[in-house]
């Protein structure tokens, strides 16, 4: 009996065990089974909160486009100041294009920023080529040299910003010049095209005063002739005509037989300074001076001051207008500089240092004695 029972006692203690044991490894379970459960709800949570942000931001991304087109454009377009038309550009282009890694890349709206920015690395350029030149006229050798290093370091940059202008215009609108145009929206849809042919020119002369290489393709120049043809000319302010016949003027074998194209020229100053967007006379400016005729180059500059004395500045396209002499007072201020030292003296756009004086009656005291 006593044996009997000791087995019993045995056997109940055995069980008292596993049962402990089923209960820990039950409890252990629930405890991993709850930690699964906390987890999986905190990534949820986490993926949610991912998934939410990354619809306010394309949502933010989609109205800053959509408002940078339909308002800030054209809003910076009826103002005359470059200065904050550059500071904009440098500063808020980063923020706009990191809208493109969450929504559809704002390309229309890069052609207008990175040609702005641009815009300022080159007037940078411009600023040290006269500094080299006011070093040259005074025979500072080391401080000339100085000028035109920084001058080609900011012609570079500039390069690379047109470029990216000019790529983000073929992105959008499709490969240029090829005799098929792309169906605009609307005006604000045909001057950004206007200005995407502008940045390819001008990629390729700011390369050109850099003396490196951007990667501009070198046949740009013919392909904006041929692009500035889905553009309507008197729209425009002549200005795309003005781009082609600068082309046809400056690269050899470009000019269609019967063409003149300082003839063209000539006749797209009247028309935009009837339009008062002067855009034209800077191509004209520019053409004469690969040309290498100074006279012509004075008489556009004189053209250009006595049009601003006649008729404002269209109140649309004031940006654009005063962007025209900001480069028209750069091209006289290069020519004062090489031959006196110093830029066009304020007040006296128009004027040249070799101008002929008139002469000025005088009468005779003597003769009232």
């Amino acid at each position: 009996m006593m044996y009997s029972g000791m087995r019993f006692a045995k056997s109940s203690v055995r069980g008292s065990a596993r049962l402990q044991s089923l209960g820990k490894a039950t409890m252990c379970s629930a405890a991993r089974f709850r930690g699964f459960a906390v987890a999986l709800a905190f990534g949820a949570v986490l993926s949610g909160c991912s998934a939410v942000n990354n619809m306010m931001y394309k949502t933010t991304g989609d109205v800053m486009q959509g408002f940078s087109r339909e308002h800030t454009i054209p809003y910076l377009m009826a103002s005359g100041d470059l200065a904050m038309g550059c500071a904009m550009s440098e500063a808020t282009a980063p923020l706009l294009m990191s809208f493109g890694r969450v929504t559809s890349e704002p390309d229309q709206l890069a052609v207008v920023l990175y040609l702005s920015a641009g815009g300022c690395a080159e007037e940078k350029g411009r600023e040290h080529e006269l500094a080299a030149l006011a070093a040259m006229y005074e025979r500072k050798g080391n401080a000339a040299e100085d000028a035109m290093i920084r001058q080609k370091r900011a012609y570079a940059l500039a390069s690379r910003r047109y470029l990216k202008s000019w790529e983000y215009h073929n992105t959008y609108y499709g490969e240029p010049g090829t005799g098929v145009c792309p169906d605009f929206d609307d005006d604000l849809d045909e001057f950004i095209y206007l200005a995407g042919l502008l940045s390819g020119l001008q990629a390729l002369n700011a390369e050109i005063q850099s003396t490196s290489s951007a990667g501009v393709p070198k046949n740009v120049g013919s392909v904006v002739a041929r692009a500035s043809s889905c553009l309507e000319n008197d729209k425009w302010w002549g200005a795309p005509m003005a781009l082609k016949a600068t082309v046809w003027a400056m690269m050899p074998g470009a000019l269609p037989e019967g063409e003149d194209a300082f003839e063209r020229l000539s006749m797209t100053d009247r028309q935009g300074e009837e339009a008062g967007v002067r855009l034209s006379h800077v191509f004209h400016a520019i053409a004469a001076t690969n040309k290498g005729d100074e006279a012509m180059v004075k008489a556009v500059v004189r053209q250009h001051a006595d049009s601003l004395e006649a008729r404002l500045a269209n109140e649309d396209w004031a940006f654009v207008d005063a962007m025209a002499t900001n480069m028209i007072v750069a091209i006289s201020d290069r020519l004062w500089v090489e031959n006196t030292g110093h830029r066009t003296p304020l007040g006296q756009l128009g004027a040249f240092w070799d101008d002929q004086r008139k002469e000025v009656e005088t009468m005779d005291l003597d003769d009232l004695l």
